[in-house]
């Protein structure tokens, strides 16, 4: 696709063929003027050459016949009355002038309209004496000449542009199969599960290449984000145990007897990032289990038994926020999927809920057969583009990880179900369709 000057897009196979049509048309265009001199020049040297027989023709015949002068004179007569585009009349010696040819414009009585006439004047000899033979012939009119060539131009034009576009299509089927074929394993192709694309050969060299450079971009892509989830499971894997002897060791200091209140506090201050990094850590090693499958213990679990059990969870926080919870049970049968997955889904997206409802607000939490939403009271639309990124932080809580919602696009994509965000009438609503 090419996106014009006003942004609207069309096929890239559409700029020739609007291309060639203009051009074919201003060609036919400038044809017709071209085709009418032509056609004009052929009829007018076809009528002269015809006008030099018909004067040698003539004088010719009474070369062969000689009349006696009465006899001439009553032929002569009889000729400029039946053939009244020529004539024939007797000149002096002195009245003898070159011939010459011309064209004139006068009312043809036949036709009842004004013809254009191409004429000769030729003096000729008729026994011994000289004569003025005028012969005119009616020239094709020009504007039938330029309507009939117009009209054959147009059908010429409706030709060539009915023969593009089957040709257009057809090229196009042909040519670009290869390119929607490489189009289409592109679009199915999913860097999470680490699968190289195939792409079938072509008996086009640019598509090969196209295909060969996309192949190996794709591949170096692959084992990028294979090394990166392998260092980022690796990594929190490894910070488990310093972290937890961090903890213990601040734990043991804040045991201390003789420790000063000064010290409490900067003690304090190390465990409340401390608490973020190890929260940090337990979500990125649960996001390189589910991107890696590895929650393979599918069961049928009942989502409303979840929502009751993570509200009881997370009670005194409801009750700290002063948080009226409500909630909206249709008829639901239980989902087949990982029991800890669903719950740690649940968990993610009440917790997130929480956060961002304002002191005295309202949660509302819908089940329903193919979908579950909760919504909370809010005052500003969150940022929809980042919103299920890792590490897209939209509270100041710092305690929050900013891996929540990432999780929860995670969980929904290993179980095919989608999640989507929307602020409308005040309300953030959250929702995941199954």
């Amino acid at each position: 696709m090419e996106r014009d000057t006003n942004g609207k897009q069309h096929k890239l196979l559409d700029s020739p063929f609007k291309a060639f049509s203009i051009y074919s048309l201003a060609i036919l265009v400038l044809s017709i003027p071209s085709y009418f001199l032509v056609v004009d020049w052929i009829w007018v040297t076809e009528i002269d050459d015809n006008h030099e027989i018909i004067m040698e023709r003539i004088e010719n015949r009474f070369d062969q016949i000689h009349v006696s002068e009465k006899d001439l004179e009553t032929i002569l007569n009889t000729w400029n009355i039946l053939q009244p585009s020529s004539s024939i009349t007797s000149l002096s010696h002195l009245d003898a002038k070159p011939d010459s040819i011309y064209e004139i414009t006068k009312y043809n009585e036949y036709e009842d309209e004004w013809d254009r006439f191409r004429g000769l004047q030729s003096v000729i000899e008729i026994n011994k004496k000289p004569y003025l033979l005028n012969v005119e012939t009616n020239v094709e009119e020009s504007y039938e000449t330029i309507f009939a060539i117009g009209i054959i131009t147009l059908l010429m034009y409706g030709l060539l542009v009915f023969g593009f576009i089957r040709l257009n299509k057809s090229i196009s089927k042909k040519v670009w199969k290869p390119f929607y074929l490489t189009l289409s394993k592109l679009r199915s192709f999913d860097i999470n599960e680490g699968k190289e694309v195939v792409f079938e050969e072509s008996d086009i060299e640019e598509i090969n290449e196209l295909n060969q450079t996309i192949g190996s971009l794709i591949n170096q892509s692959i084992n990028a984000y294979n090394q990166q989830k392998s260092f980022v499971a690796n990594a929190s894997h490894e910070l488990q145990t310093p972290i937890a002897l961090l903890k213990s060791k601040l734990d043991i200091l804040l045991q201390q007897e003789n420790l000063s209140q000064k010290h409490a506090d900067l003690i304090q201050g190390i465990q409340l990032p401390l608490s973020r990094l190890t929260r940090v850590n337990k979500n990125l090693l649960l996001l390189a289990k589910i991107e890696n499958s590895q929650f393979a213990d599918l069961e049928k679990v009942d989502f409303l038994v979840l929502i009751d059990k993570s509200v009881d969870l997370l009670h005194d926080y409801i009750e700290e926020r002063n948080i009226k919870f409500e909630k909206e049970i249709e008829d639901f049968e239980t989902a087949f999927c990982s029991k800890f997955l669903a719950e740690t889904l649940i968990n993610n997206l009440l917790s997130n809920a929480i956060r961002h409802t304002p002191i005295g607000e309202f949660i509302q939490v819908k089940l329903s057969i193919r979908e579950l939403t909760i919504s909370n009271s809010g005052q500003n639309k969150l940022e929809e583009k980042a919103l299920f990124e890792r590490f897209s932080i939209s509270t100041t809580a710092t305690t929050n990880s900013g891996l929540g919602l990432a999780i929860v696009k995670e969980i929904c994509k290993q179980n095919g179900w989608t999640v989507s965000y929307k602020f409308k009438n005040s309300m953030h609503i959250f929702s995941v369709q199954f």
